[in-house]
């Protein structure tokens, strides 16, 4: 028999099965509500846009045309293939003191930053909150109502107005379920890596413009040296024609065609200094610093020898050029970027937590449990209607991948170009200067073979001018087919992605 009335046994059975009731219609409607969940979340993620990314074209051809080295010169160090002390001394100024080059590397130091910053987006975010404040409700509304029939304790009520003093932890963290976080991070990191590329690019162009500068320095005063001499020459031969005039052996006109040469010859030497001043100020700016004269050798330009710049085979472009390889960083961040606009649309879960003490009077704010609080909350969060925005982003973002992608192209068959025609533009210089040297040895030799045959008569004055201008131009499109074979070579180690290392 059962120690307990049949009236009990039925309300007890009766509370049994409702509790078990209770608790089946519980699992049942959050069976429900999981349900809905997981079908609305399926439904967004099948309502995502689709988009096409371009696939990129990194073929290159094998070799380059009239080149077959495998060994590559952009490996070496600037400061081996530039060998002038003074033009070694310039470089290590500007690479410390370029403004340009300062504000690239100012860019690195933001990429960076912006690593810092969305690597920290992924992490839990944890607040510290202390604060104080009172507050009197009105007699006349609920809270008012509520606090008028309480008591702290038997004969004690609230104190009015009721001071509030907390002390108290919050976490806030999203969890990165389709790694939208991450990609975006990964994407800062490409972009810091995309600049640190931009920076070297930066160099390899300083390096170039001051060593083609400096080389010009050198020519201009080589062609200074011509001009001079060549007044000398005119000056003397003017001489002898005015002797002459005056022996009646020649006439007036002969005089002042001399004359007007050397004034000719005169007025383009100002010129010549003037190009010299602004060669010289071009290369200060790019050091970084303001006018003064550059210390430099200028005898002996013609003996002048870049080592031969050995060019490899083109695909080592991908990793010697700077350029190309901040573009394929790019690239990659681009893609990386249609990610993360695509995890936009998908459910994102957010977990929110706190504890803390809070209490009106502070001698009570850290009694336990009865001035502790906490709390802890989900939320999932999933865009339903109005998705333009991140349609819109997702658009965008497929559109600038687009774009990434021809320029890593671009960037590629540019750089290709940029080597086969500083090979062709270096051989064919080589072979000009070779025969332009035999050009003015011969027009030198006619000089003073004119020279003779006037003073004895046997040639008339404008025989001597024409000579003595040809060879003057003969010798400056020298100097100037020198410099250029010079730049030639130095723009086909930049070409190649030498400089930056």
């Amino acid at each position: 028999m059962s120690p307990f009335p049949k009236s009990m046994c039925t309300n007890t059975s009766n509370n049994q099965l409702m509790k078990s009731q209770f608790k089946n219609d519980a699992v049942g409607s959050f069976r429900r509500v999981h349900l809905v969940v997981v079908c609305l979340a399926l439904l967004v993620v099948s309502c995502v846009p689709t988009v096409l990314q371009k696939t990129v074209n990194r073929h290159v051809p094998t070799a380059f045309r009239n080149a077959t080295d495998t060994v590559n010169s952009a490996a070496m160090n600037w400061r081996e293939y530039y060998r002038d002390p003074n033009l070694v001394t310039l470089i290590d100024s500007a690479l410390a003191r370029n403004q340009e080059l300062n504000i690239v590397m100012q860019e690195i130091d933001i990429a960076q930053n912006e690593v810092l910053a969305r690597s920290g987006e992924y992490l839990p975010f944890v607040n510290l909150r202390a604060g104080g404040g009172v507050d009197k409700s009105a007699s006349f509304t609920r809270n008012g109502a509520i606090e008028e029939g309480l008591e702290i304790k038997p004969g004690e009520r609230f104190p009015k107005p009721l001071p509030d003093v907390g002390l108290s932890a919050t976490v806030q963290w999203e969890v990165d379920i389709w790694n939208r976080l991450r990609n975006a991070t990964k994407s800062a990191g490409l972009r810091y890596l995309a600049s640190t590329e931009g920076a070297r690019y930066v160099v390899t162009n300083l390096v170039s413009e001051i060593a083609g500068s400096y080389y010009e320095l050198l020519a201009l005063d080589n062609l200074l040296e011509a001009v001079n001499s060549n007044i000398s020459i005119l000056k003397n031969a003017l001489t002898i024609v005015e002797q002459q005039k005056i022996a009646a052996r020649t006439t007036e006109l002969a005089v002042r065609r001399f004359e007007a040469e050397v004034l000719k010859n005169e007025s383009h030497r100002y010129e010549i200094q003037q190009r010299i001043t602004e060669t010289e100020n071009r290369i200060n700016f790019l050091v970084g610093r303001y006018p003064q004269r550059l210390e430099r050798t200028s005898s002996g330009f013609f003996a002048i020898n870049l080592d031969s710049v050995k060019t490899g085979v083109p695909s080592q472009l991908l990793l010697n050029r700077p350029d190309v390889r901040q573009s394929e960083q790019e690239l990659k961040a681009a893609e990386l970027d249609i990610d993360v606009a695509r995890a936009r649309f998908y459910p994102s879960l957010s977990i929110l937590g706190g504890i803390g003490y809070q209490a009106f009077n502070p001698q009570f704010l850290f009694t336990t449990p009865e001035s502790m609080m906490y709390n802890l909350a989900g939320e999932l969060l999933t865009p339903v209607v109005n998705r333009r925005g991140i349609t819109a982003a997702l658009n965008t973002s497929n559109a600038k991948q687009i774009q990434a992608a021809y320029n890593y192209e671009r960037t590629l068959l540019t750089s290709y170009i940029e080597v086969a025609n500083r090979i062709a533009k270096v051989s064919n210089l080589q072979n000009s200067l070779s025969l332009k040297t035999r050009q003015v040895a011969a027009l030198t030799e006619s000089v003073d073979i004119a020279g003779t045959l006037f003073t004895s008569a046997r040639a008339d004055y404008m025989e001597v001018l024409l000579t003595q201008r040809d060879a003057l131009e003969a010798k400056m499109e020298l100097i100037d087919t020198k410099v250029e074979q010079l730049k030639a070579s130095i723009e086909l180690y930049r070409a190649l992605g030498g400089g930056w290392r």
